[in-house]
Parts: C-alpha cells; sequence; structure tokens
C-alpha cells in the first residue's frame, strides 16, 4: 500500500494539481491542518506548504520530489487524512490507526477544464503577487489594526498597507542569510510609530522564520507605545517591547544585530544611522524622511539655475541627502543598497536604504578612506554640513588635530 500511495503522489504531484489539504492530526499539540498547492516562483514551479499551527501560519516552499516525501512522512507519522483536488479527479488518503492506507478517487467529469483554468489563474496570480503574508489567511495584528477583517480577507481601504507591509518583509528575506541562527539576535526599531512593520517583522522573524530575536521599539509618544505593548502582550510576543524615548539619547548595552528607522524625521535618521554604525550593527534598514538640513543649506553658484525653485531644492536636498548617507555608510564597511520602497502614510518618501556590514578587510578599508575624501568634497562643493558626517567623523578629525 506504502508502494501505491507513492505511485498516486507522484502522479497528482506532477502534472495538474490543484490543491491537497491534509488533516485529521495524531496529537492535538501540533498542526491541526496542512495544505498544499503549486506556486510559480521566478519562473519556476514550487509547491507550498501552508501549515496551521493554533493561530500561527507558517510556509514554506519546496519542489515536487521533496514534496512527495513531506506528504509521505506527513501520513505516516502525524495526519490520517488527505483531501485531493486535481484536475481530472478528487480522492481521499485514509490512515487506519495500525497504518493500512485506503485511497478513494473519482473522476471529475466536465469540470476538469474550468478546474484547470481556475488553477491556471491562481498560478498566475502568484507570478503577479507572491506576498509573505498571504491574502486570505488572517494574521491577529493585521485584524486588530484594521488591515485585514478576522476572515483574512484584506480591508479594501488599507490594501496599500497591505502591500507596504509585505514589500517590506521582501527587504529582511533578502538579509536573512547574514542573520545568525545560533544566539538570540537584538534588533532596535528607531521612530516605530504604530508600529505596523515593527509586528510584522516580529510576526515574520520570530513566529514564521523561527528565528530567536528581542526586537524594542523607540518612540517619543506615550500613548502609542502604551497601545503597542498591550497588543504585544495580547498576542503573546514576549520578546517584542516598546518604550517612550529620543533616539539622540538612546544608550543600549551589548551587541545589536539590525537597527531599522522608518520615517525617522530630519536628522533623527542620522542618529539612529550613527548609533547604529557604533554598534557594529549588522544591518541596517532606513527609510528616511523630512530632510530639512540640506534644504536649509544648500548653496552652489553652478547649480543656481535649478536650485531656485523651491520644489526643485527640495527635491534635489533629500536626495544629496540620502545619497552621502549612503556614501557614509559605505565608508564604515557596509554594503549600501538605496530601493524604492511604497509610499509611507503619512509621507511621500519612499526610499529605503539598506545597509549589510562587510567583513573587513585592508583593500576595502583603503577605499573607505577614498569614500570619505569624495564625500567631503561633495558636502564643500554644496557647502552643507550633513549631520552624519559629523556625528561619525568629527571627533576623529578632532583626534587628528585637523
Amino acid at each position: 500500500m506504502q508502494q501505491k500511495l507513492r505511485i498516486f503522489l507522484e502522479e497528482i504531484v506532477n502534472d495538474g494539481l490543484y490543491r491537497i489539504t491534509i488533516s485529521n492530526p495524531r496529537r492535538k499539540d501540533e498542526a491541526f491542518k496542512i495544505k498544499i498547492r503549486p506556486v510559480m516562483v521566478k519562473g519556476k514551479i514550487l509547491f507550498q506548504e501552508t501549515r496551521y499551527e493554533g493561530t500561527k501560519v507558517f510556509h514554506e516552499n519546496r519542489e515536487g520530489s521533496f514534496m512527495i516525501d513531506r506528504i509521505e512522512e506527513l501520513l505516516a507519522e502525524d495526519f490520517k487524512q488527505c483531501e485531493v483536488e486535481h484536475r481530472s479527479q478528487k480522492a481521499t488518503v485514509l490512515v487506519s490507526k495500525k497504518g493500512k492506507i485506503t485511497i478513494n478517487s473519482r473522476k471529475v467529469k466536465n469540470a476538469g477544464i474550468g478546474l484547470e483554468e481556475n488553477r491556471q489563474i491562481r498560478m498566475a496570480h502568484n507570478r503577479a503577487k507572491q506576498y509573505i503574508l498571504e491574502e486570505g489567511i488572517p494574521v491577529p495584528f493585521l485584524v486588530d489594526l484594521g488591515v485585514q477583517t478576522k476572515e483574512g480577507q484584506v480591508v479594501h481601504a488599507r490594501y496599500d498597507k497591505f502591500r507596504q507591509i509585505n514589500r517590506f518583509l521582501e527587504f529582511i528575506e533578502d538579509i536573512l542569510p547574514t542573520l545568525s541562527r545560533e544566539r538570540t539576535l537584538r534588533i532596535i526599531d528607531f521612530g516605530c510609530g504604530k508600529s505596523y512593520l515593527t509586528f510584522a517583522m516580529y510576526y515574520y522573524l520570530h513566529e514564521l522564520k523561527r528565528y530567536d530575536v528581542e526586537i524594542e521599539g523607540l518612540d517619543l509618544k506615550e500613548d502609542v507605545i502604551d497601545h503597542c505593548n498591550q497588543l504585544s502582550e495580547r498576542y503573546g510576543y514576549d520578546r517584542l517591547h516598546f518604550k517612550k524615548g529620543d533616539i539622540a539619547e538612546y544608550e543600549q548595552e551589548g551587541p545589536v544585530d539590525m537597527v531599522v528607522t522608518l520615517h525617522a524625521c530630519d536628522t533623527a535618521t542620522d542618529h539612529a544611522l550613527a548609533k547604529a554604525v557604533g554598534w557594529d550593527a549588522g544591518v541596517i534598514l532606513s527609510v528616511p524622511c523630512c530632510q530639512h538640513e540640506v534644504n536649509r543649506q544648500i548653496q552652489c553658484e553652478a547649480l543656481s539655475m535649478v536650485l531656485r525653485y523651491g520644489v526643485v531644492k527640495e527635491r534635489i536636498s533629500a536626495l544629496v541627502t540620502d545619497a552621502l548617507r549612503a556614501e557614509m555608510l559605505e565608508a564604515e564597511g557596509y554594503a549600501v543598497d538605496i530601493l524604492e520602497f511604497i509610499d509611507m502614510e503619512h509621507t511621500p518618501k519612499n526610499l529605503l536604504i539598506r545597509a549589510v556590514k562587510r567583513e573587513a578587510h585592508r583593500e576595502r578599508r583603503e577605499k573607505q578612506e577614498q569614500i570619505k575624501q569624495k564625500v567631503d568634497q561633495t558636502t564643500e562643493f554644496l557647502h552643507i554640513a550633513p549631520t552624519l558626517q559629523s556625528l561619525l567623523w568629527q571627533s576623529n578629525r578632532n583626534e587628528d588635530g585637523e
């Protein structure tokens, strides 16, 4: 019978599968249901396993051969029933207490074409919108924050927020290989606000990816901090805390693995970046906004015709600010990208600075000194004095007697 199950699984997984639902668990302390469906990832068909444990949902993509092994394992050890929806048939696999397997299958008459069309539509949808947090699967904090209904449907008026959260998680997914699983990861979120993305980060790293993390959110609004702590306690997120405080005055003992700063206004972003560099944080994710400092300072005869237009001057100042921040982080030993984000709720700024710490090498240090010189030349040319430049390098210059 085991061989018969193997042949059956190979037939349905390799062609025309719509969905598999595995249920009726042998133990109540494990997952109560698992769903498997084909998804298109970067032009390749994989099979996504969605595992339901209490109120938590976990996702993992596997290739077809591995998925067949996985289904056999689940039916042999953890579950007693499997429902299959296929292009040409519907089937039920039952496993008795003694391990006997029964496969009941019936052909789908006059429905194969419609089912296949539905399957192709879903596959096309996966290619276009492969969200980390899926529509239709309720996430407690998204429900409480009004992004999802209790059934997991995205509230139409909050769909941009849903996309923003998923986009942010994609940035984190990219840097997962740099995060250690051997110890607790310390993450600081400066200017966390209502903490949509802070909760999403915790849920993704701790609940879905099973990293051992400790996340602290910092903001100046006491009522917001109190509310976020109440939500964190309600969800059982015991390693997620919020506190009132100013970024410039914040002190932290011990190592910090990641610093996140989203919509910290003007030079608050610079103080957050300087703190991250001082802690030698492995990852920095920053979405700056309200870059007023350079806009007030910038003076350049060669650009006078451009800078005379207020809105143009404002945008150029913002871009110059972020480009210089990126270069300064490069000079401090980070590999830096500036990426397009999704507009924040209360600001049109949509650039994200992502910095990942490099290993130190002599040749790289020499290049870093060259970057510092070019940054100095640029700031002198534009007659500006960015706060981050002062925070990172002024003390070194004073020590050198300059």
